[in-house]
């Protein structure tokens, strides 16, 4: 305790360290980055791969089988999946935990060798899962003129905010676009006998540029270069091409002109004609709200000077508000919550200055806890904040106790100095424990993977960092002022025993002198817990909680190969139906590409809400799935949904894709039988048509061709090439060469004619055409072909549809070589559950190895152990009574709870332990344990319990992140304290002879005299 006695003699000392603290702390959370969840890398990873217009079974022979081999190849990657549709590869990667970086480069490899070996592959990419998205702040431009609003975003809008320090890019798309399309004359270039392959490279050789050599002059050197490049139209049309009758121009067998170019992106409006959306990412080190307020204030100056005309300028979304609306709410509960734990203690202590003096630790432990939350390079987000929240009931807990041990010192008449010490003296081991024991908890947390450990880590960390904090501020800041400021009643003046207190005191005295009372009370108590795990199957259960900001982003998945007309008018369709139902304010269709359309829907806040949020999406998503009968639309379903798959996903494996049709169909009639399952489809439900060549050999023979001729003929004829680019109104336009009036049916087909030696016949004579259906798409697990039968859930919770899908996956009788088996949500939660219950067991078992550290014993740990149980009988009634759901942060919170229900029984235990040792009996060291520390015991939970309260009452964004996490640790840790003091001093008579420590020293020291006078021989040659 010298340190101690340093640190109470030294007050300037830590006064200086603490100011120091507030200093520093002060400054980090103004430079901390804000954002809405921490950024983090996922040990996983997506390609995916665009391979024009090739048949789903095409691309699985050719591209997706030879690259699956060549990832699985790869050291670090544990397991692929795979989705082939028409023209397109998605691959998912899991990667072995901690090897993402390095495993990426080599993924990214296979995959820019594998474009390079393919032709067909015309884009490949390789990205990384995260939680960070690239752009952060959207908005639109919307009118009638696409023209002047595409001129106002590429001149003013784009350079604008590309020069602001806090911007990186700015993206626009739906820009009208231009391209020079060059189309051909059949009739015209067979007159002149062309071709159009070498019309082609004669247009591309016309617009060129390049070195053609070096010349010397007077020993300088030159280089000489040639430059053809096209700079208007009409040097287009003026291009020179040979024929057998000399030269001719362009123009004269080909059509120029400057068309709109079909943009890759579209964005629709629920309430525009032409569209123009924005995506603005932002700098390195610079926080999501700082970049707002430069944008807005950038878009206000634009406005001022009269820029925007003839069309209006609208922000979308900007995930600074939400950050902002997040950690206002946040912070707004944790003032709440010091405000509740400051009262709470006025009215155990009542006493101002030692309320004070308690208080006081809060900021400090806080701006502490920033400090440290900064150098480590974390940022401030909604799991930093949360975790702070937790933390702030848990704070004052140790200074509590320190405090209260130095007044009841000071009662027994101690000296000022005196109490300080040894009332910190008293409580150290039990604090240093029960610190240890909330912390060690957290160590397995690493252990839950798809990504979610590396998230509950940052939320473990700051918890600890939070608890360390407040144990620091505790042994140093409390003792200090305590003997500085506390003022104290009369020396040796007790205080009197509440009525409360007197019936506790009989209680536990009634219970203690029989060890048949004490056997009855823990039968009881387990015959609670017994019963209580019959409500667990009606809690709701999910995997993480949906965050409710008033926005939301719903995926429309379409059918393979749906034309950019078609696109408008679904994405039309899709914004009058939003327009129709309540509190949706307005609403985006965005189309980048594939079968997918992104819907962004902002709905209203404030007085204007009319229903709840998860109300409002699921009218939306039940309104949008009324397309799926009239529309070619294959499902409609939330984003998040649809990045781990939808809620409900059943995997069925095998090799023949009738056989797996049929039973898909089977399996989809006894899964609709389930209450609560909507949307049901399966990934095979849809074919395309194909209409393969079939040629006549014979003919072919007959008139001197080749089939490669004929097959080099029938690709000409759908001929669709750039040939470069040419400047044009300040821009690079590409140029375009295709034929004019393309063959777009089995009769233009039919009716062309081919040159033979014979003369031009129609294509007809040597080939026919049939017909065959092909799966839309083909997915792979392992390299093994699988179909899914997927389904949204409606009305019910995942955990309660969970338990029916397995019931009728375990009655479904499956044919022999096929298989069966849960994916999705549902995988991701059972998965989830099995990786918990481990996480629970390590951290049992760690915070039982502390205990037994602490208390030199066996035994003792097990007892203070007994209350776990019992606070999960609390966990239960609370998540029942308030129907929060059971996810992955209520499991967290289920941990946590292991350490902090247990220091409560750690201060009962180690405070018997030490009137044991003074000579008490077990039976009166149990009852004066219990008179001792019931009121810190009382303190420190309530001052928990309402530190946490707002955040279990929370709303808004960040309200469903915290609102169950809370919920479970104030129900466990309220059930538990009341168990607490009945059930310890039940066990720990139960198991504990009744012979008083010191008689037992006594009798141990008086054994090993005697082994030594009998035995003098051994201690001889023992020395």
């Amino acid at each position: 305790m010298r340190i101690l006695e340093f640190i109470v003699r030294k007050k300037v000392l830590v006064g200086l360290l603490t100011v120091l603290i507030i200093a520093l702390g002060s400054f980090a959370v103004v430079k901390l980055d804000k954002e809405i969840m921490p950024s983090v890398g996922m040990d996983g990873a997506f390609v995916a791969i665009d391979a024009g217009d090739m048949a789903a079974v095409d691309v699985e022979r050719l591209i997706t089988l030879p690259l699956e081999q060549r990832l699985g190849g790869i050291e670090g990657v544990d397991e692929i999946q795979s989705t082939t549709a028409i023209g397109s590869i998605s691959i998912d990667l899991t990667i072995a935990r901690g090897k993402s970086n390095e495993v990426m480069k080599d993924i990214e490899k296979e995959v820019n060798d594998m474009k390079a070996g393919q032709p067909e592959i015309k884009e490949a990419a390789a990205i990384q899962y995260g939680v960070r998205s690239s752009y952060e702040f959207f908005m639109d431009l919307s009118g009638t003129d696409l023209q002047s609003m595409t001129a106002f975003a590429r001149d003013v809008l784009e350079p604008r905010l590309e020069a602001l320090k806090e911007v990186q890019d700015v993206q626009l798309s739906g820009v009208m676009e231009q391209e020079v399309s060059i189309k051909f004359k059949r009739e015209a270039m067979k007159e002149n006998g062309l071709d159009i392959s070498q019309v082609a490279g004669l247009i591309a050789q016309a617009n060129s540029e390049s070195t053609l050599g070096e010349l010397q002059d007077e020993g300088d050197t030159s280089l000489l270069r040639w430059n053809s490049k096209l700079a208007d139209i009409d040097g287009v049309k003026r291009i020179e091409i040979p024929t057998a009758e000399g030269f001719i121009q362009l123009k004269d067998v080909a059509d120029v002109t400057v068309v709109p170019l079909e943009s890759s992106s579209f964005v629709w409006k629920n309430d525009a004609e032409e569209l123009v959306f924005i995506q603005v990412g932002r700098a390195a080190n610079v926080t999501q709200i700082d970049m707002a307020k430069a944008v807005r204030a950038e878009i206000q100056k634009i406005r001022d000077e009269g820029l925007v005309k003839g069309f209006t300028l609208n922000e979308m979304v900007a995930q600074a508000d939400v950050v902002q609306e997040s950690i206002d709410g946040v912070v707004g509960n944790i003032l709440i919550g010091s405000i509740v734990a400051v009262a709470i203690l006025l009215l155990f202590l009542r006493n101002v200055r030692a309320t004070l003096i308690v208080a006081v630790s809060i900021p400090t432990s806080v701006l502490l806890t920033f400090l440290t939350v900064y150098m480590l390079g974390y940022s401030l987000n909604m799991l930093t904040l949360i975790g702070l929240g937790l933390g702030i009931g848990m704070m004052v807990d140790s200074s509590i106790v320190i405090l209260e041990s130095i007044y009841r010192q000071r009662e027994l008449g101690l000296s000022k100095f005196e109490a300080v010490i040894a009332g910190t003296k008293e409580v150290a081991g039990a604090v240093f424990a029960s610190m240890l024991t909330t912390i060690v908890v957290f160590l397995p947390i690493g252990f839950i993977g798809a990504g979610f450990g590396e998230i509950l880590v940052i939320l473990a960390i700051v918890v600890a960092i939070t608890l360390i904090s407040s144990v620091l501020v505790a042994f140093t800041l409390i003792p200090a002022l305590s003997d500085k400021f506390l003022h104290y009643g009369s020396h040796g003046k007790t205080r009197k025993g509440s009525r409360a207190a007197k019936v506790y005191d009989g209680t536990v005295s009634w219970i203690v002198a029989k060890k048949r009372r004490s056997l009855l009370v823990i039968a009881l108590f387990f015959s609670l817990f017994a019963g209580s795990l019959l409500l667990v199957n009606k809690i709701p259960m999910n995997v993480m909680p949906d965050v409710f900001n008033r926005y939301s982003e719903i995926v429309a998945v379409l059918e393979t190969g749906v034309a950019p007309a078609d696109k408008e008018r679904i994405a039309q369709l899709l914004n009058e139906k939003m327009a129709k139902i309540d509190d949706v304010e307005s609403s985006y269709v965005l189309d980048n590409g594939g079968n997918e359309m992104l819907i962004i829907v902002n709905m209203t806040k404030g007085e204007r809400i009319v229903h709840e949020q998860n109300e409002v999406n699921e009218q939306i998503l039940r309104s949008l799935r009324e397309f799926r009968d009239t529309e070619p639309i294959r499902n409609v379903q939330l984003a998040m949904s649809e990045v781990s798959g939808a809620p409900v996903q059943v995997m069925i494996k095998g090799e023949d894709f009738v056989q797996l049709q049929g039973i898909a169909q089977d399996f989809m009639k006894e899964l609709g039988k389930v209450e609560g399952i909507v949307g049901m489809t399966n990934s095979m439900e849809r074919t395309s048509e194909e209409k393969r060549i079939v040629l006549n050999e014979k003919a072919i023979q007959d008139a001197d061709l080749s089939q490669l001729q004929v097959k080099q003929f029938i690709e000409q004829a759908f001929i669709e090439i750039p040939v470069g680019q040419m400047a044009l109104d300040g821009g690079n336009v590409p140029l375009m060469v295709s034929w004019d009036g393309g063959v777009d049916s089995d009769e233009t087909l039919f009716d062309l004619e081919i040159p033979t030696m014979e003369g031009d016949k129609k294509l007809s004579e040597f080939l026919h055409l049939e017909v065959v259906r092909t799966p839309n798409e083909i997915m792979h697990s392992g390299g093994e072909r699988f179909i899914t039968v997927s389904a949204d859930i409606e009305g019910r919770d995942l955990g309660a549809v969970n338990r029916d899908v397995q019931k009728v996956m375990n009655e479904f009788d499956m044919p022999a070589d096929y298989a069966i088996e849960v994916a999705g949500d549902i995988e991701e939660q059972q998965q989830l559950m099995m990786e918990m219950f481990m996480v629970l067991g390590i951290a049992i078992f760690l915070v039982y190895f502390m205990m037994a550290v602490q208390f030199n014993h066996l035994g003792h740990p097990l007892i203070v152990m007994s209350v776990i149980p019992m606070a999960m009988i609390g966990v239960i009634i609370g998540l029942f009574v308030t129907q929060m759901e059971l996810n992955l942060l209520s499991g967290m919170g289920v941990i946590m709870l292991i350490g902090i229900v247990l220091n409560n029984a750690i201060l009962l235990i180690d405070r018997t332990n030490q009137l044991r040792r003074e000579g008490m009996s077990v039976e009166e060291a149990l009852v004066e344990a219990g008179r001792n520390r019931v009121r810190p015991i009382f303190m420190t939970t309530l001052t928990t319990v309402g530190g946490m309260l707002p955040l279990a009452l929370a709303s808004g964004v960040s309200g469903n992140y915290q609102a169950p996490l809370a919920t479970v640790l104030i129900s466990g840790l309220l059930f538990a304290t009341f168990i607490t003091l009945l059930l310890v001093p039940s066990v720990y008579r139960l198991f504990t002879q009744n012979e008083k420590v010191v008689e037992r020293e006594k009798n141990r020291g008086r054994k090993r005299l005697v082994r030594r006078a009998v035995d003098p021989i051994t201690q001889i040659n023992m020395k």
